[in-house]
């Protein structure tokens, strides 16, 4: 039996030799000084009993006062003790009684630790976006989620080394500075892109499950129509939140429009004739594929003349802060909703809702509103007669919208009781 002294004062012979230690493991004093641990075992290979040899790594000692941590970079560097080689030699047997070789089966986990090194949660997040069916700007708008919230905390991660200690730190951290819907949105891609990992063998359970219920279930009703108190306290501290001028002049737009979020932020200067106080939208931004265009209220108009100022000079009428050439992201209407409270009460989702309610109330024809919203007519003799006909009412109706909205704003300002502002 070997011992520590032996291993460690054995001497550079002229000829490699071997130091035995019992039970088939031994120590190879090199010629170059390297001192190698060797376990020699038989295997039945190809019908036939076969002598064969496993490395297992180099002699080391171990340093006074090693912390754990090191010990494992230590080991995992290929150098072993006189006592941790014994244990390999242990782990070496048992494979051998399972008749595995185990060289072959280090390789095998050596591929298979830098397989799941490729496999992180963001490579397979990605896969699983580009797979879906959805329209680009939703795969786009997803994506931005993914990376604002979940890549930052686990995207480097290799899916099997995610716990669910890590899944509830993303939600938690998405609540508390995103929201309970972006926390919610977060939680269902996560699951997703588990699903995906275990339906293709590079994940084996999903660790989004155990912690679906850790937090408050999302109470926050996106489409619920605002009332016209209400919408005019949201302008009112809209206005007044002190954030980045774009980012309100935005909101605004979407609010005088009642186009979507991401047709807002996204906006163009080439898609303006501000002369003809005209928006039109191509086919390509609008969800369902067609040309949409819209009235500009005089509002609308002066602001967009204000801000060409400021951005005129880029394609994007609301450019992205780190990078000009690209939009700003919707997520930048979520951001200032949370820290004005208003998250979990209204999403800017709900501006299109509560302006056809609204709008519905004052009792304007709900073709117009329709035409506005651009939901699509199924009848195509009507549908075209909606496009040819409807853009001077909408012209006059989106006018007195846009006037009723400052009259609510300056209402809360004032803290006058509402009236009814029908036409």
């Amino acid at each position: 039996m070997l011992t520590d002294t032996k291993c460690r004062t054995a001497k550079i012979q002229e000829k490699a030799y071997k130091l035995a230690d019992g039970n088939n493991l031994y120590l190879e004093v090199k010629t170059n000084g390297v001192k190698a641990w060797r376990y020699r075992f038989k295997l039945a290979r190809e019908g036939e009993i076969k002598e064969s040899m496993f490395a297992i790594g180099e002699y080391a000692v171990s340093p006074p006062g090693e912390t754990t941590e090191a010990a494992f970079a230590r080991r995992a560097g290929g150098r072993f003790t006189l006592a941790e080689a014994r244990e390999e030699r242990v782990k070496a047997r048992d494979l051998v009684k399972q008749g595995i070789n185990p060289a072959h089966h280090r390789q095998m986990e050596r591929l298979k630790r830098e397989q799941e090194g490729i496999n992180t949660f963001e490579v397979v997040a990605r896969e699983w976006v580009a797979l879906k069916s959805w329209e680009p700007t939703t795969k786009k708008r997803r994506l931005d989620m993914l990376s604002r919230v979940v890549f930052k905390k686990i995207g480097s991660l290799p899916l099997r080394q995610i716990t669910s200690a890590h899944i509830l730190n993303v939600l938690n951290t998405a609540a508390k500075e995103n929201g309970p819907s972006v926390a919610a949105e977060a939680k269902r891609s996560m699951s997703a892109v588990f699903e995906l990992a275990v339906a293709t063998l590079r994940a084996d359970t999903d660790p989004t499950y155990p912690v679906r219920k850790a937090l408050p279930p999302n109470k926050t009703q996106h489409k619920r129509p605002l009332d016209s108190e209400e919408v005019g306290q949201l302008l009112l501290d809209f206005s007044r939140h002190g954030g980045k001028f774009e980012t309100v002049c935005a909101f605004w737009l979407m609010w005088w429009t009642l186009c979507r979020p991401s047709e807002a932020v996204e906006a163009k200067w080439a898609e303006f004739n501000l002369e003809a106080a005209i928006w039109r939208i191509p086919a390509a931004r609008m969800k369902m594929r067609k040309d949409h265009v819209i009235p500009l209220p005089s509002q609308a108009v002066e602001m967009l003349r204000t801000l060409h100022g400021v951005t005129g000079r880029y394609d994007q009428v609301f450019p992205n802060r780190d990078d000009r050439s690209k939009p700003m992201s919707s997520a930048s209407f979520r951001q200032a909703l949370l820290s004005l409270g208003w998250a979990g009460k209204y999403s800017p989702h709900a501006t299109r809702t509560t302006g056809s309610t609204l709008l519905n109330g004052m009792g304007y024809a709900s073709d117009w509103i329709e035409r506005q919203l651009a939901h699509t007519e199924p009848n195509a003799v009507r549908r075209t007669y909606n496009h040819a006909q409807y853009l001077n009412e909408r012209t006059k109706m989106m006018q007195h919208w846009a006037d009723t909205l400052l009259i609510w704003q300056e209402k809360q300002s004032n803290g006058a009781p509402l009236e009814n502002h029908g036409r």
